[in-house]
């Protein structure tokens, strides 16, 4: 019998998963490159739990992370400071929130008292071309880039 193009491709296919079947083929795993956080890229607030977050564009939360684990921002009224731990498998960490003490209206404290919590317990991150999502028990943040 001789063995077209086609024929042999069936062949070959036949072969291969003959031999996976037969175990003499082992499936090696496949890799998802890991994800790397965005250090030093500067981030604002674009909404939480899919609301957007109130007022201009120049009142909503920021956030900077840099490679000494230092994130910081604006949260709507005051600053803040804490170390972020962005983790294997796009896990994430914030410890206690330095914040200056400012008094703002009602809504900007609002805004930014949720926005620090869930910053503060958020357990996951990720990327997005041109956005930072980072999530946990206390909502979604979203973020845009900067530039």
């Amino acid at each position: 019998m001789r063995l077209t193009p086609s024929l042999k491709a069936t062949a070959l296919g036949t072969f291969v998963l003959g031999t996976m079947l037969a175990g003499a083929v082992v499936a090696q795993p496949v890799f998802m490159a890991r994800k790397k956080f965005p250090f030093d890229a500067q981030w604002i607030a674009v909404s939480l739990n899919d609301k957007p977050f109130p007022g201009e564009r120049a009142d909503r939360p920021t956030l900077t992370l840099d490679e000494t684990l230092r994130v910081r921002g604006f949260g709507a009224c005051n600053t803040y400071s804490a170390t972020a731990y962005p983790l294997q498998q796009q896990a994430f960490a914030v410890g206690p929130i330095a914040l200056t003490k400012r008094e703002c209206p009602k809504v900007a404290m609002d805004a930014e008292r949720a926005f620090l919590l869930a910053l503060r317990t958020a357990q996951q991150w990720d990327t997005e071309p041109g956005k930072l999502v980072i999530a946990g028990q206390n909502g979604k943040l979203v973020f845009e880039r900067t530039f």
